[in-house]
């Protein structure tokens, strides 16, 4: 079965296609991993995912989310961090860390009380953004970045880089996708700006490919990197496959080796067909067109499913969120159902079916 087959990315070997989806716990305390990341993260490594992603870590506490986000902003975050990469290779996954930024979609409530924007009287900050233009109208204004701030954010997913390294995760995922900074460089629904970051296809690229190339310096030439896209913003005027496949062209060369395909979330109010599988499509199409490795997110919860997606050549990774919430040992259970040998952890062996 082809999901259930190693892939070799550089340095790093998968033992298989399964893959935990960088998802938001919200958790945290000024940045700082805890007790609940490491149970969180470990119990799906001992389920048997081959990689596993920390999720989104602000590379500045401006770019939280939330108060309640991870970060990697400075030195200190790297010990807690450190202690989940480490167990997490010890169940035999390989640990990962997506690095973020969330632009003008920061300073919110963690989901679980609203998630509306923060005023500053209720612990918020300013946000910023590539043009000064909210998210939702009842949002303030975020401060249009000027090309030194615009550098100065830069360095920073650099620094988040070497400190990833320094904590010991083996790959570095780039999160340019969702409504967040450096895809609200890429559409131009929220980049109206006038100089080298706006206009042109070219133009709103140009952040992108300047945070690879400060990421790559940053890390081993043997540490994969991966991107998370919004493959379309599912609005007329906006971010579309065929820009993605642009995207994913220019950032070949530069030394991204996936891009991990998900959609939406730059404009509110848009319809979006969700059913099962309803990304792959895209991962599909950037893996052909851009000839490059792809991975494929959203509403994959089957066995079957996620193996089909592999063996057709839609994409070379899945990528599982919701469903791994529901159930940590899905790879497990999913080697069991395509008739492979799943390597339990020791403790659990008495339970194996």
């Amino acid at each position: 079965m082809t999901l259930l087959t190693p892939l070799i990315i550089r340095g790093v070997t998968l033992k298989n296609r399964i893959v935990v989806s960088p998802m938001c716990q919200y958790s945290s305390i000024d940045g700082f991993a805890n007790d609940w990341h490491l149970v969180h993260l470990g119990s799906r490594a001992a389920g048997g995912a081959a990689l596993v992603f920390v999720e989104a870590t602000a590379v500045t506490a401006q770019g939280r989310i939330s108060p309640g986000d991870m970060g990697i902003w400075e030195d200190r975050h790297i010990e807690p961090l450190a202690r989940i990469a480490k167990f997490v290779a010890s169940m035999g996954a390989v640990p990962a860390i997506q690095l973020a930024h969330a632009g003008r979609k920061a300073s919110c409530a963690v989901p679980w009380a609203g998630g509306k924007q923060l005023s500053r009287e209720e612990g918020g900050w300013q946000t910023v953004a590539p043009s000064a233009i909210p998210f939702l109208p009842s949002d303030a204004p975020p401060h249009e970045l000027s090309e030194s701030e615009i550098c100065a954010i830069v360095e920073a997913f650099a620094a988040a880089a070497r400190r990833a390294v320094e904590a010991g995760f083996r790959i570095i995922e780039l999160h340019s996708a969702h409504g967040y900074l450096l895809h609200e460089f890429l559409s131009p629904l929220s980049n109206h700006r006038t100089d080298g970051y706006g206009g042109s296809l070219e133009n709103r690229m140009r952040a992108d490919r300047e945070v690879v190339n400060a990421l790559r310096c940053a890390i081993p030439d043997e540490m994969p990197l991966f991107v998370r896209i919004s493959a379309t913003d599912w609005a007329d005027g906006g971010w579309d496959l065929e820009q993605s496949i642009e995207l994913a062209r220019a950032l070949k060369p530069l030394g991204v080796d996936v891009i991990d395909c998900s959609s939406g979330a730059l404009v509110p109010g848009v319809t979006i067909p969700v059913k099962p599988g309803f990304q792959v499509p895209f991962a599909e199409a950037i893996r052909r067109e851009a000839k490059m490795m792809t991975a494929a997110v959203g509403m994959i919860t089957d066995p079957q499913q996620a193996e089909e997606i592999v063996a057709s050549g839609k994409a070379d990774l899945t990528l599982l969120a919701r469903e791994m919430l529901r159930e940590p040992y899905w790879a497990l259970k999913a080697e069991k159902a395509l008739g492979g040998e799943a390597e339990w952890p020791v403790q659990y062996l008495r339970a194996k079916p």
